[in-house]
């Protein structure tokens, strides 16, 4: 899982490799399963996906409807294969680290008999779903061993958002000088998770302060929230603790009566400074954040470098390097994972094949 973990630069740089077009900062998706015609008609999609996968699928909706202003459902696959569609969309997304998750594939083949144009995300280029999807991308984050997915998960988030921008692209949703900045600031997302991955050693410290802890909550807004879910997710499956993953604005509806001394709250609370709703959103996040800090000590907040609000309040802070409202999630999900570990770690558990888990979960539930 750590050797996975710090992979991920080379994953996101491998991923972009023929995606775009850096001299006119355009994407260039090598496949892609609807013409621009029907592209500039869509109204709506639809991802279907399973467990991490979903989280990156739920990250799409937020990217692909910001950039676009296309409807995303975003849907469990073990749910939709069980039950009946109102509608078909043109499109449906479905995306495995496997490729061989028997909902997800299940889905995918109902998606077909719909009449639903179907695009895969796989990190396993001869996988069943890349061979049954009209197109397909590959993610190429080379074999991932460990069960708790962290490279692909980091590759599934970078093809949603070049997902996002070959549709806003082909719309001319946004100006052409936007998808071009978001061209130049993807390119920079490896180096920048070569920084965040020089956190190692502090979310091991971070990792010894909570051991003894079973309870933690995560809390993120808009685009930041599928990280807290995949984080509650990691540290579930590595750690073998109680965890929750919530949208920040939830806090006050049910969740508040958690809080005491013996849950760990982790909230994500980065901030674009150069984006008005991600200062509105930053603003909303520390002021739970005090809220928080006030009922429990134990707060643990990710905060873009140099932030002087929400860090003075968190026990604990982790510095995040500047970037993008909707590119900093690929950043974010680095300390999570790195946290997951270091905690499996400490509790004398092995990370790489949790109980009760497998890679990919290929026996089938039976309908009641």
């Amino acid at each position: 899982m750590l050797k996975e973990i710090h992979e991920q630069p080379r994953t996101v740089r491998d991923t972009l490799a023929g995606q775009v077009n850096d001299a006119s900062g355009t994407v260039t998706l090598t496949e892609f399963p609807l013409s621009i015609a029907e592209l500039k008609s869509l109204a709506w999609l639809r991802i279907v996906a399973s467990g991490t996968s979903r989280y990156a699928g739920l990250y799409g909706k937020y990217v692909i409807e910001e950039l676009t202003g296309i409807c995303v459902d975003v849907d469990y696959a073990s749910e939709f294969e069980c039950r009946r569609s109102a509608f078909a969309p043109p499109l449906t997304i479905v995306t495995s680290q496997s490729g061989e998750t028997s909902d997800t594939l299940a889905a995918l083949r109902k998606a077909r008999q719909e009449g639903s144009r179907t695009l895969a995300i796989c990190n396993v280029k001869e996988s069943s779903m890349m061979r049954e999807a009209d197109a397909a991308l590959h993610i190429k984050a080379g074999p991932e061993l460990s069960v708790p997915s962290t490279k692909a998960f980091g590759g599934q988030l970078t093809f949603m958002f070049l997902v996002a921008l070959h549709l806003a692209q082909a719309r001319q949703s946004v100006p052409e000088q936007t998808v071009g900045d978001y061209v130049l600031q993807l390119k920079k997302i490896p180096d920048k998770l070569e920084s965040v991955l020089r956190l190692d050693r502090r979310c091991a410290e971070v990792a010894d302060r909570y051991a003894r802890f079973i309870d933690f909550i995560f809390f993120g807004r808009g685009a930041h929230y599928p990280i807290a879910l995949d984080g509650a997710l990691k540290l579930k499956e590595a750690a073998y603790v109680h965890t929750e993953g919530y949208p920040g604005g939830e806090f006050k509806h049910g969740q508040i009566t958690l809080f005491d001394d013996q849950i760990v709250a982790v909230v994500s609370a980065t901030c674009d400074v150069g984006n008005p709703d991600s200062k509105a959103r930053y603003r909303q996040s520390a002021d739970s954040a005090a809220e928080m800090s006030a009922l429990s000590s134990h707060l643990v907040a990710l905060v873009t470098e140099g932030d002087q609000r929400v860090s003075k309040m968190a026990e604990e802070a982790l510095y995040i390097p500047e970037a993008s409202d909707l590119l900093s999630p690929l950043l974010e999900i680095v300390p999570l994972e790195l946290l997951a570990y270091h905690l499996s770690i400490r509790r004398g558990l092995n990370p790489d094949r949790p109980r009760n888990l497998s890679k990919a979960v290929t026996g089938r539930l039976r309908a009641t």
